[in-house]
């Protein structure tokens, strides 16, 4: 079975239409998202429509959340939250009742799949360095947990120096982001996973960066977070 899981698409349309487009090539069986489909981006409504169609599974974002109850986005910066803010006001009912019910994290063939971190996921907690996954291997008992929520796409070995997935060893791998990278790369990032063989691969690829940025500034949302998609940070 191949799986390609997804990840931080922040209402970025035309980054997830082309990842969809991608996916559709390459055989593959079901998709999972690791949350985050909404925020930041002019097409909330539109993403959670195309997630919810071509998804198996989705698993509960911190910009999810926040776009359904704006208390949880609180502590984002005020970029985040005037989008969050924003998100709310348009957002379906339909669209939030769903995300109100999405779960902080699923297993599924031997594999945790969560937004942020095994560690408390309700707590939105990052993944950023080798020494975060070393206490993260703590708290989830599968072989292998994918993650998102930092945009940077990672492999992490419990032994802190493989950086290729195998059975043989547990591994914490983050897909990167859809909608928004912040590895300096604005090229959209998600995972394919092989379980037969098990087998990962990142994929990157351009898309119509201009005309998401255009949405966001004709959508009125703070031009920072459409300019950040140029320079992929």
């Amino acid at each position: 079975m191949r799986i390609a899981i997804i990840s931080d698409i922040h209402a970025n349309l035309e980054a997830l239409t082309t990842a969809l487009e991608i996916i559709e090539k390459r055989d593959i069986t079901e998709i999972i998202c690791l949350g985050d489909i909404v925020g930041y981006g002019a097409n909330p409504n539109e993403c959670m429509e195309l997630v919810l169609r071509h998804t198996s599974s989705i698993v509960l974002g911190n910009h999810d959340e926040a776009a359904v109850n704006l208390a949880a986005a609180e502590y984002f910066n005020p970029y985040a939250r005037i989008a969050a803010e924003w998100t709310n006001s348009i957002l379906t009912e339909r669209n939030k009742e769903i995300l109100s019910r999405s779960p902080y994290l699923i297993e599924r063939h031997d594999i945790l799949f969560v937004h942020a971190s095994p560690y408390q996921p309700e707590w939105w907690y990052y993944i950023l360095s080798p020494a975060n996954a070393q206490k993260n291997f703590h708290y989830f008992k599968q072989s292998l947990c994918f993650v998102g929520h930092s945009h940077v796409p990672a492999v992490y070995c419990e032994d802190d120096r493989t950086t290729v997935v195998s059975k043989e060893k547990r591994f914490i791998v983050n897909v990167g982001s859809i909608g928004q990278p912040r590895d300096h790369v604005p090229k959209l990032s998600f995972g394919i996973f092989d379980t037969g063989t098990w087998r990962y691969e990142n994929i990157r690829a351009s898309y119509d960066i201009t005309t998401a940025a255009n949405k966001i500034y004709d959508a009125g949302l703070p031009s920072v977070l459409a300019e950040r998609l140029y320079e992929g940070k």
